[in-house]
């Protein structure tokens, strides 16, 4: 038993620390996860800024961290050839042979192969032919590569076949200025000429949103394009310090509403505020999922605590551990064995509370019973003996002799009312192997009955016996089985009314001695048949003048149980009774 509650609880924590480890894990995964999607949202957040803000040289830095580059194969990210090309990038990668390992839209005429010299003028110059270009070199694990990203300034270069056809002295003479308007306003830009303090002399086509430009307001156009709703593209003039600009409207020319570290920040705090909400919720679940068992165990200990063990859970709180079909709801199966532990500690708390009622009132009758028992004796003796002691009657001898009969007769059944008690106590702290010994059943039985059939105040009472056709032996104090036996038939003498025939066998049932004890006489309720072999319990059905105590049948179930055997009792009212007991036979 011990070992099998030990294994239970073994079980119990087992199962209690893999569920507490997986969802530890669980929770650490999730966290991770948050992470990990928050790290990659946040670059791909940067990477769209950067490309949103048009600057060639952040868009190469962010293209640049997420490429895959090994041994010549290179992998981009799916998201950046469109970007690129919607841009009117051009992409190619060289490696340190100066060979091409990865090219995206490039146009016709750029080399797939290049010197040294070839690209430190492109890196130095920042072109190509007519295309402008950003390099980045890059060196990791030892291999070493060049980004070179490359457009075409349409503008530029119009621009320049405009300066180079129309202007005069560094301005638009005012011969081609009509020309040099039409051109403008067919394109969709505006054509303005500096001077050398910033200040717009001359404007054609779509009218400017500038009146002057001031000494950083070019260097911001380049450097930060998003911010502004213009592009620019400039050529200047070094003979006559003029500059001349086209502007053109940003098809994307909406400015960024946030900085990007300012969105960095938030996100981090929306991020820290989901963990945050996440944990709260992981607490509150995990309160609801543990504590409510807990108050659950509480309010049952509170109820057995005031003796209330056959509800020690109410109707509801079942309702909320078992659904219909009985099974354990999700929430209490974690803990269906503690459950089932504490349901069965009730059950056994309550027939122990039974039991020790019950006791208590066998007790109490008993008492009544033994005070009478011993009173109806103890009266008779003294009476004879005052009686005696006087001397102021004569006796004669046969009615001295009558009244030695009857003191002797009432002392013959107080002692034999101590013998109980002496042999109750003695087989309670015995163990059952003591004083056993080989004992053969058909001559033993035999002898019991004779003592019956012989004795001449049981005339009016029938004995039988049917002996086993072999030889059977047993292991029994022949002291306590002899008391088993006259225990048995004097109670169907005491409790049957005269002319009852009192049957006693011996049989052979494969490796069991099997001795019924059979009577024809009034027989047993229900309730006395359950209770037939407690202690101190002396029937419903008992007569009110017959002797004893009610330990007479509690001593003989103390006797089989001794012997490692079973008794067992059938019986109906009017229909007599049966007894049977089986031992083991001796090998």
């Amino acid at each position: 038993m011990k070992k099998k509650a030990k294994m239970k609880r073994s079980r119990i924590a087992r199962r209690l620390g893999l569920h507490f480890t997986v969802q530890f894990f669980t929770i650490w995964l999730l966290v991770l996860a948050i992470v990990l999607i928050s790290l990659f949202t946040i670059m791909y957040h940067i990477g769209n800024e950067q490309l949103k803000n048009d600057i060639p040289s952040e868009v190469l830095d962010s293209l640049s961290i997420e490429t895959m580059i090994e041994d010549d194969s290179v992998e981009l990210p799916s998201f950046w050839p469109g970007q690129l090309e919607q841009k009117g990038y051009w992409l190619q990668i060289v490696n340190e042979s100066g060979r091409e390992v990865y090219n995206l839209n490039v146009p016709e005429g750029v080399p797939e192969k290049y010197s040294a010299s070839d690209l430190l003028r492109i890196s130095d110059t920042r072109r190509l032919n007519e295309y402008q270009v950003t390099t980045l070199y890059e060196e990791i694990l030892g291999d070493r590569n060049l980004y070179l990203l490359g457009w075409k300034d349409v503008d530029k270069t119009r621009l320049v076949e405009w300066y180079q056809g129309y202007s005069e002295n560094g301005k638009v003479p005012e011969s081609a200025a009509g020309t040099i308007d039409n051109k403008a306003k067919s394109i969709g830009v505006s054509l303005v000429v500096l001077d050398e303090n910033g200040r717009i002399v001359q404007s054609f086509g779509l009218p400017s949103e500038h009146k002057t430009y001031g000494a950083l307001a070019l260097i911001e156009m380049n450097q930060q394009p998003a911010k502004s709703k213009i592009q620019v593209s400039y050529h200047y003039d070094p003979a006559s310090q003029y500059t001349w600009l086209i502007e053109r409207a940003r098809e994307d020319a909406e400015p960024t509403n946030q900085p990007i570290l300012r969105t960095m920040l938030i996100v981090l705090v929306i991020i820290g505020l989901a963990i945050l909400l996440l944990s709260l919720s992981l607490a509150v679940w995990h309160g609801y999922r543990y504590g409510g068992p807990l108050l659950l165990f509480m309010r049952g200990f509170e109820r057995m605590g005031r003796g209330e063990y056959d509800q020690v859970f109410t109707e509801k709180e079942r309702m909320k551990i078992y659904s219909k079909k009985g099974r354990f709801r999700a929430r209490y199966k974690l803990y269906h064995e503690v459950i089932a532990g504490f349901s069965e500690m009730a059950d056994k708390l309550a027939l122990a509370r039974n039991e020790r009622l019950r006791l208590e009132q066998s007790r109490e009758e008993w008492m009544t019973g033994i005070s009478h028992d011993l009173r109806t004796p103890l009266t008779t003796v003294q009476g004879y003996g005052h009686l005696l002691e006087s001397g102021q009657f004569s006796w004669s001898e046969d009615e001295l002799r009558e009244v030695g009969s009857t003191i002797r007769e009432k002392s013959t059944y107080m002692l034999e009312l101590l013998q109980d008690f002496s042999l109750t106590f003695e087989l309670k702290n015995h163990t059952p192997g003591e004083k056993l010994e080989p004992l053969e059943l058909n001559e033993f039985v035999r002898r019991a009955v004779l003592r019956y059939v012989n004795d001449v105040t049981l005339q009016n009472v029938t004995f039988d016996f049917e002996e086993s056709p072999t030889s059977l032996r047993i292991l029994a104090n022949p002291k306590w089985f002899q008391r088993l036996l006259d225990n048995l038939i004097s109670n169907a003498v005491k409790h049957n009314p005269p002319g009852t025939e009192i049957r006693l066998s011996v049989m052979r049932e494969g490796k069991l001695a099997v001795i019924t004890v059979r009577d024809n006489g009034v027989g047993m309720d229900a309730e006395t048949q359950s209770r037939l072999f407690t202690r101190y319990y002396r029937g419903t059905n008992t007569d009110a003048g017959v002797d004893g105590v009610g330990l007479g049948m509690s001593i003989a179930y103390a006797v089989v149980a001794a012997l490692n055997g079973t008794i067992t009792v059938e019986s109906s009212i009017n229909e007599g009774t049966m007894i049977n007991l089986t031992f083991p036979i001796e090998t």
